[in-house]
C-alpha cells in the first residue's frame, strides 16, 4: 500500500506559512507598522490555503484560512464565563470623578504606600470605544472561544464569528503560553465600514443600522460567519486576567509559564499588545486630577478625527495591588470608573416637514433635514413630537434648527434660530386631514396628540399588524415591515384576524414570495396561536398596555370574557394599574369593531384564556405606591421591563417620558436625555440598588461587562 501521509518537509511548509502570515498580521493590526507587501502576503496565504486542500489533516485552529466563516449554525449556546463580567459606573462632571477618587482614596485608607505625594491615585484612561464587549479564551496559547457579555455570568458562544476578525490572533504570539488566558475588549466597526455596509443596505432597499454600535451588535450575532467576515469588524482589547494570584481574579487555572510579572494596568496593556493584540493607542497614565481632566477635554473635541465612534473615557487605577484591595461591589468595579461626554447638539437646515401615522393613529411630525454628522452618524430627519411642541418651537420650513442626538435616542430639533429665519419661510402646522386616509384628525383637549380615529387607515392596520407580529407579542418570523405593508397595500389582509386566513397560494402571487417562504409563513403564523393569553392581550395593541401591564392584568384577568365585562375601577384596583390604563382598554372593549376582531381571532384558535394568578411577589409598599416612575438606560442587573414589572407589583406607576409629574428616574447605563431632563426639572434619580432599596426587594446577583 502507497504511504499518502504528508511528509515532514509538507509539515514544516505549513508551519513556516503560518508564522510568516500570523507575523503580518501582527505588525499591520496589532503595531499599525506593517512590513510585508499585501502581493506577498496574498501569494504565501494562497500557498497555504492550497497545501491545507490537499492536506485536510493538517488544518490546525489557528491557521490564518480559518478566518473566511463557516456554514451557518442554526443558534448560538449559552456558554458560562469563567470569570464575571462587571459593569462599569458612569461619571457625568468633573465632580463625579473627584468623588470617585476620594473613594478610593478612603478604601485604600489602611494602605496607601502607592499614593503619589499629592494624594492622587495613579490612574490609566483609556477611550471608551462604542461597540460590543467581548470574553476571549485562550488554552495553550489558542483561541478556543469568543462569547457575548450575555448577562455578566453567562453569554452567546460565537466563536466562529470571533474567528473573522483579523486584529484577535488565532494564536498568542507567547512562548510556552500558560493552559488559560481570559482576554476582555470591544469589538467595533469603524466609521468607514458602517458607512459603506449601510450604503450597501440602502441600494438593496433593506433597512438601515442605526449607528456603528447596532451594527456591531448585529454583525456579531449573525448566524452566518460568513457575512461576519464580509463586515470587517475590529477589535480592541483593555483587559487580561492573568493565571495566578496576583493576575485580578484570574480563576486559578494554569501557571504563569513565563510570562512577566504584571503588577498594573499599565503594564497589562502593553503585554496584550506584545502577545498580539491590538490595543488603543490613545492611553495615558495620569498622575493628577487635572491630567484626567486635560484627557477628557482633549478627547471631547478630537475624538470627532477618530475612524471609530467613543462616547467617553474610562479611568482604572492602575496598581493591581489597589484594584485587589477595592474590589467589586455586587454590579461595579470600584476602582473604575467611565466619564461619559454629553449629547451632541448640531445646526442644520429644516428642508421640509412630513408627518407619520403611528399603530394608534398618533400624528407626529418629522423635519426633514439637511443632512448633518452627529454622534458619529448621518443625521437626516429627527422627531418633533407634535402640534404643542411645533407650537413652542414657532418652527418655520427653512429655519435653521438645532439638533440634538444622545446614544441610541433618536435625533430632535431642540431649537430653531429666528435670527436665520429666510424671508417668505412659512410656518409649518400640523395637517387637519390624515395624510394616509384623507379623514379628518382629531385632537383631544387634554392631549398634545393628534389622532386619525380612522380604524380603516392604512397607517392604522399596518402598524397595528406590525405590533401583533413583533418579537415580545406573537412573535410571528418571516413578517416585517416590508411583507406588511404589501399584504395591506394590495387589501390581503385588513386587520391581525385575516392574518390566520393566509394561505401558501395567496402569499405566492405576492412579488419576490416563493412556495418554500409562503409554506414557511404559514406554518409561523399556525404556531402563533399557541402564545399565551398575555401575550395575545399585549399584541392587541391597546393603548397604554405594554407587555409587563399585560401580563400583570393577564395574572389577575384568566380570560377575556372577564376583562371584557369589567369596569375601570377593577381594572385600576390591580397593583401598577391605573386609572388611565383602566380607562383605555375600558373603552377598547365597547368598541364593537374590537368585539368583532376579538370573535374572529377566537374562532382562529388563539389562546384566551390563562391561569389566575393571586401571589403578589411584593406587597403594596407605601414608598412606592401613587408614585410616577421613569427608568431609562441599561440597567446593571435587572432588564427594563423586570424594573417596570417590580415598581408596578409594589403599587407605582411607570411612564414613559419624564415630567413635572415624575417623582423618580431609574438611571442605567447610556440614560440619554431623559437623565438630562430629569436633572433640570429636579426629578430625583435613582440607581438600581436604591430603586431596590425602597421597594424592599432583593435584587439578583449578576455582574455585568461595561
Amino acid at each position: 500500500m502507497t504511504d499518502i501521509s504528508p511528509n515532514l518537509e509538507i509539515q514544516a511548509r505549513l508551519l513556516e506559512l503560518r508564522k510568516l502570515l500570523q507575523r503580518a498580521s501582527y505588525e499591520y493590526y496589532a503595531l499599525d507598522a506593517p512590513s510585508m507587501e499585501d502581493s506577498v502576503y496574498d501569494a504565501l496565504y494562497q500557498e497555504l490555503q492550497k497545501l491545507e486542500t490537499q492536506h485536510p489533516q493538517l488544518i490546525t485552529l489557528d491557521s490564518p484560512t480559518q478566518r473566511v466563516g463557516e456554514k451557518p449554525t442554526t443558534q448560538f449556546l449559552s456558554v458560562q464565563h469563567h470569570i464575571p463580567l462587571y459593569s462599569l459606573e458612569n461619571a457625568f462632571t468633573s465632580n463625579d470623578v473627584n468623588a470617585w477618587q476620594e473613594r478610593c482614596q478612603k478604601g485604600l485608607a489602611s494602605n496607601l504606600e502607592e499614593v503619589l505625594p499629592n494624594g492622587f491615585l495613579e490612574s490609566v484612561c483609556e477611550l471608551k470605544i462604542d461597540g460590543s464587549a467581548i470574553a476571549l479564551t485562550y488554552e495553550h496559547g489558542i483561541l478556543v472561544r469568543g462569547a457575548t457579555r450575555g448577562d455578566g455570568t453567562s453569554g452567546e458562544d460565537i466563536t466562529p464569528n470571533i474567528k473573522t476578525i483579523r486584529s484577535i490572533p488565532l494564536r498568542l504570539n507567547l512562548e510556552n503560553p500558560p493552559d488559560r488566558l481570559e482576554i476582555r475588549g470591544e469589538a467595533f466597526l469603524p466609521i468607514a465600514v458602517f458607512d459603506e455596509i449601510n450604503q450597501e443596505r440602502s441600494q438593496q432597499g433593506e433597512s438601515l443600522f442605526a449607528n456603528p454600535r447596532n451594527a456591531a451588535a448585529g454583525t456579531l450575532r449573525q448566524l452566518d460567519s460568513r457575512i461576519v467576515a464580509k463586515r470587517r469588524l475590529d477589535f480592541f482589547a483593555y483587559t487580561i486576567h492573568l493565571p495566578s494570584p496576583s493576575g485580578r481574579g484570574a480563576g486559578g487555572e494554569g501557571s504563569p509559564q513565563n510570562l512577566p510579572d504584571i503588577s498594573s494596568q499599565w503594564q497589562a496593556l502593553e503585554f496584550l499588545q506584545q502577545i498580539g493584540f491590538r490595543v488603543n493607542p490613545n492611553k495615558r497614565l495620569c498622575k493628577s486630577i487635572q491630567e484626567l481632566q486635560d484627557y477628557y477635554d482633549f478627547w471631547a473635541t478630537e475624538r470627532h478625527k477618530l475612524p471609530y465612534m467613543t462616547d467617553g473615557m474610562v479611568m482604572k487605577l492602575n496598581a493591581f495591588s489597589q484594584q485587589e484591595q477595592l474590589g467589586f461591589t455586587q454590579k461595579t468595579p470600584r476602582w473604575a470608573i467611565a466619564w461619559k461626554y454629553p449629547a451632541e447638539e448640531m445646526p442644520t437646515i429644516i428642508e421640509s416637514v412630513t408627518v407619520q401615522v403611528g399603530r394608534t393613529g398618533t400624528l407626529t411630525p418629522v423635519a426633514e433635514l439637511r443632512p448633518v454628522l452627529l454622534a458619529g452618524t448621518t443625521v437626516s430627519r429627527a422627531t418633533l413630537h407634535n402640534s404643542d411642541r411645533l407650537a413652542e418651537l414657532d418652527l418655520h420650513v427653512g429655519d435653521t434648527a438645532i439638533v440634538r442626538k444622545a446614544g441610541e435616542i433618536i435625533p430632535e430639533v431642540v431649537r430653531v434660530l429666528p435670527e436665520l429665519r429666510p424671508n417668505g419661510a412659512t410656518r409649518f402646522v400640523m395637517p387637519t386631514h390624515c395624510p394616509e386616509c384623507s379623514q379628518p384628525v382629531f385632537k383631544p383637549e387634554n392631549e398634545a396628540a393628534t389622532r386619525c380615529i380612522n380604524l380603516q387607515c392604512p397607517a392604522i392596520v399596518r402598524g397595528a399588524i406590525e405590533h401583533w407580529v413583533s418579537r415580545d407579542a406573537l412573535d410571528i418570523n418571516g413578517i416585517g415591515e416590508k411583507l406588511v405593508r404589501q399584504l395591506v397595500t394590495e387589501n390581503h389582509i385588513t386587520s391581525v384576524a385575516d392574518l390566520y386566513e393566509l394561505t401558501s397560494d395567496r402569499l405566492q402571487t405576492l412579488d419576490r414570495m416563493g412556495q418554500k417562504s409562503a409554506d414557511k409563513i404559514v406554518a409561523a403564523i399556525a404556531q402563533s396561536k399557541n402564545r399565551p393569553w398575555a401575550r395575545v392581550l399585549y399584541g392587541l395593541g391597546i393603548r397604554h398596555v405594554g407587555s409587563v401591564n399585560a401580563q400583570n392584568i393577564a395574572d389577575n384577568f384568566p380570560n377575556v370574557e372577564l376583562l371584557a365585562r369589567s369596569t375601570p375601577e377593577a381594572i385600576a384596583s390591580i397593583f401598577g394599574i391605573g386609572e388611565e390604563i383602566a380607562q383605555s382598554i375600558y373603552d377598547w372593549f365597547r368598541q364593537q369593531t374590537n368585539q368583532n376582531l376579538i370573535q374572529r381571532l377566537q374562532a382562529a384558535g388563539l389562546q384566551f384564556v390563562g391561569e389566575k394568578k393571586d401571589d403578589q411577589a411584593i406587597a403594596i409598599n407605601p414608598n412606592i405606591a401613587g408614585k410616577t416612575f421613569v427608568v431609562t438606560g441599561t440597567l446593571p442587573t435587572l432588564k427594563r421591563d423586570e424594573a417596570k414589572a417590580l415598581i408596578q407589583s409594589a403599587g407605582g406607576k411607570v411612564t414613559d417620558s419624564v415630567s413635572k409629574k415624575t417623582h423618580y428616574l431609574v438611571v442605567g447605563a447610556e440614560a440619554g436625555s431623559k437623565l438630562e431632563k430629569a436633572q433640570s426639572l429636579g426629578v430625583q434619580c435613582l440607581s438600581e440598588e436604591e430603586l431596590l432599596q425602597l421597594i424592599g426587594a432583593i435584587p439578583p446577583v449578576v455582574a455585568l461587562l461595561r
